[in-house]
């Protein structure tokens, strides 16, 4: 199970907090009203970032166009989440009923790392700034790779033009908002740890901009630039060197970044996930990342209570939704890594009677008592839980096109601002650090254990759910670290089984488990449930503001609905 929940829930704590303010922003107002829309729609973390999505929707771009498009932007006004210094998975369904592809954008380790990257030579595990600020942390980035796949297959609009939104927010400037204001200064040590940081969003005091300063990153205007006009081998080809020697210098230990790492680096086709829910199907991505699997499991674990009965004000609905959580994420500790290295029994873990074998563990009056991963069918035996530290800066965004083409995308830079690291105008990931730090335990591999080009596990989960007639009906994913899947599967259910629209279901509390604790989402109606929650055996309950961060669309009778996460709204104004 997750464990190291103490130093997780302290760092996480630095990226919340809610703030007053008037409501006569623009930005504030759109983000928290139900949009409905007959043609294409986007859904994104920042409302610059949509505009510059719909703006290309309306030139006749594809999902997969505009999905790019908001990509780039993001790396522009949301750096502390993700960008082209990270990567991220992106789930395509075609609008007429025919293909569901996946593409896996995951950043991979340099070929010289080794299972003991992030350990000193006593076999400690390294001080946490060693390991994330610092080339250690630094897989190869895989965004721009994942976009420049997609768009052979799916795009319609040039290369270039998809370039000119985010171009234009770097060269012109874009206002500083509350939540980048607030990321800035609670992580003012990691996003200025370099002078080429500083400069772009601190002022000489050494303090974050103000909320409403405008904000130019020259450096970054260029490199886009230089992307949209020479293609993905401006990033893997001619400026691979200077990547990875930026990177290797700051490497203090283990093996470095090269050249060859950056050029042979390759965004994937994978299988994707699906599996029947009700009625429904839900679909999303398969390893390395471990959202769709644990999707999966926890609504299939679930099917056979009455949800709908039950409803979102009852403790027992709560109750079950943290048992099929801990059943899941059990077996995603151990089963679960990057399948071009380890044996994933994927369709095991997704099999209907295996599932129903774990959701007979799960009792509505009591929690379960010593908990263990199955077994399900194809399993490798002998594996060990490692010791991953708790994911954290990741964006999504959903996109529907006017031919009903749906694409919904994760991406991630790992932490807020990633490694820290900065160059050509952009931050550098530290996804790295998603592996497990200790390679075998008690003379057992883990399976996401750090082997030179491997991508580490994640838990992004970019979903499609699908009606019976085989219509898409929901595009969702999240951001939140270990809570993304959580978020997804709670707001499936909101949707389906409780019938809320999907700015309803996005709005319901969180509840997670880490380890034999239960965090509850402070100032939500958990917290007024935690006495019967405890009265059902989850003793060690602690109220907390996790940061939690989901988008979706809905299909209506009238058009798609465009959802975004309430929570988010009050930080994206940028005046006071």
């Amino acid at each position: 199970m997750i464990k190291h929940l103490s130093a997780s829930l302290a760092g996480l704590a630095l990226l919340t907090g809610c703030s007053t303010y008037s409501s006569q922003e623009t930005a504030s107002s759109a983000a928290t009203k139900t949009e409905i829309t007959r043609k294409g729609a986007v859904s994104s973390a920042d409302p610059r970032a949509t505009a510059a999505g719909e703006a290309i929707l309306a030139k006749g771009g594809s999902a997969t166009d505009a999905a790019i498009v908001v990509m780039v932007a993001l790396t522009v006004v949301e750096p502390q989440s993700s960008g082209i210094g990270g990567g991220g998975f992106l789930v395509r369904a075609d609008g007429n009923g025919g293909d569901l592809l996946t593409y896996d954008g995951r950043e991979t380790a340099p070929r010289a790392a080794t299972g003991g990257r992030f350990l000193d030579e006593n076999g400690e595990r390294l001080p946490r700034e060693v390991r994330v600020t610092s080339g250690l942390s630094v897989g190869v980035p895989g965004n721009i790779a994942l976009a420049a796949k997609a768009h052979a297959a799916h795009g319609k609009l040039p290369w270039a033009e998809l370039f000119k939104p985010a171009i234009r927010l770097a060269e012109d400037g874009f206002r500083m908002n509350v939540r980048l204001h607030e990321s800035l200064s609670n992580r003012k040590e990691r996003a200025g740890l370099t002078r080429e940081a500083r400069a772009v969003f601190f002022g000489v005091d050494g303090e974050a901009l103000p909320v409403g300063s405008i904000v130019r990153n020259g450096d970054l205007a260029e490199a886009l630039t230089d992307i949209a006009e020479t293609g993905p081998e401006a990033m893997y080809d001619r400026n691979a060197e200077d990547i990875a020697e930026y990177i290797a210098e700051m490497t203090p230990t283990d093996g470095k970044m090269t050249t060859a790492d950056i050029t042979a680096y390759v965004a994937k086709e994978r299988d994707p996930v699906c599996a029947q829910y009700r009625e429904y199907k839900v679909c999303g991505m398969g390893p390395p990342s471990s959202g769709g699997v644990a999707v999966a499991q926890m609504l299939g674990q679930l099917e056979r209570f009455d949800l709908a009965a039950l409803g979102p004000d009852n403790p027992t609905f709560w109750h079950l939704f943290l048992e099929s959580q801990r059943v899941a994420y059990a077996d995603r500790e151990l089963y679960i890594g990057d399948s071009d290295f380890v044996s994933v029994p994927v369709k095991g873990l997704v099999d209907p009677t295996y599932i129903a074998s774990r959701s007979a563990l799960i009792d509505p009056t009591a929690s379960i008592t010593d908990l263990k991963p199955g077994t399900p069918p194809g399993a490798p035996l002998a594996r060990a839980d490692g010791d991953e530290p708790p994911e954290n800066g990741t964006t999504h965004f959903s996109i529907v096109d006017g031919e009903g083409n749906a694409v919904s995308y994760t991406s991630t830079v790992e932490g807020a601002f990633g490694s820290g690291l900065f160059f050509g105008g952009f931050y550098l990931n530290n996804e790295l650090t998603d592996f497990s730090s200790t390679p075998t335990i008690d003379g057992k591999p883990v399976a996401n254990r750090v082997e030179g080009g491997k991508r580490p596990r994640s838990s992004m989960a970019p979903t499609i759910v699908f009606d019976e007639d085989g219509e898409v009906v929901l595009v969702i994913g999240a951001a939140g670290g270990p809570t993304i899947p959580v978020q997804v599967a709670r707001s499936i259910i909101g949707v389906i089984d409780f019938g809320m629209s999907a700015q309803e279901a996005l709005g319901l509390p969180l509840i997670m488990s880490f380890g034999e604790m239960a965090v509850i989402e402070k100032g939500s109606v958990l917290e007024g449930m935690q006495a019967e929650l405890e009265a059902l055996g989850h003793t060690q309950i602690r109220a907390f503001g996790p940061p939690l961060k989901a988008n979706a669309l809905r299909r209506t009778e009238n058009g798609w609905e465009v959802a975004t996460d309430p929570r988010v709204a009050p930080k994206l104004i940028y005046s006071r």
